[in-house]
């Protein structure tokens, strides 16, 4: 940062609230062209060449008792692009609190953001998702010989690919800005 933050707490006592999509609009204006033109609402060729090379993805849910955002991933290609309209995503066995799949059988909307290490870019999928526990579909997902436990299927509604901005300004992939494990509590210490 490059100047010292103020008192931040008096800042946020006094902050004017944006509580209209017209006060959004009229403190951003509108959209360029091209953030709108790129959504779709099916897996291009070439965005189905994104999601084939991503080891890594966030999943967005929600439910009655909120958000969720949980990370899955596996060698890159773990998620299989069935066609332009469907993906599927193997459920590995975990801690078992399963909220986002607890989410996805109140309310099927899910977002996707898909990451590959290296790209700048990242891909968003959006739509609706249902669990699927078919013994064959589980097994073609298998890894370490351990099937998936289930396999979510996502029908795409929009898909579209977000600049670099953010990856950029973070220095997500640049090797000289991560820090030593031992900067932050081990999940031993949280516990």
């Amino acid at each position: 940062m490059d100047q010292p933050l103020p008192d931040l707490r008096a800042a946020l006592d006094g902050a004017e609230r944006i509580t209209s999509e017209a006060q959004l609009d009229a403190l951003y204006g509108e959209p360029v062209p091209a953030a709108v033109t790129k959504e779709i609402d099916h897996v291009s060729p070439h965005y189905r060449a994104f999601i084939e090379k991503a080891p890594f993805v966030l999943l967005a849910t929600s439910g009655p008792e909120g958000l969720d955002c949980s990370p899955r991933g596996d060698p890159p290609g773990f998620v299989k692009v069935v066609d332009a309209k469907t993906l599927l995503l193997p459920d590995r066995r975990g801690n078992n609190r399963v909220d986002t799949l607890r989410n996805l059988v109140r309310d099927p909307r899910i977002a996707l953001l898909f990451l590959v290490p290296g790209a700048g870019e990242t891909l968003r999928v959006n739509g609706r998702a249902e669990i699927l526990v078919d013994p064959v579909l589980c097994e073609a997902f298998a890894m370490q010989g351990k099937p998936a436990r289930s396999v979510v299927r996502v029908t795409a509604e929009r898909v579209y690919v977000q600049c670099q901005k953010a990856l950029v300004r973070s220095r997500l992939w640049d090797a000289d800005s991560r820090i030593a494990r031992g900067e932050l509590p081990s999940v031993g210490q949280i516990l």
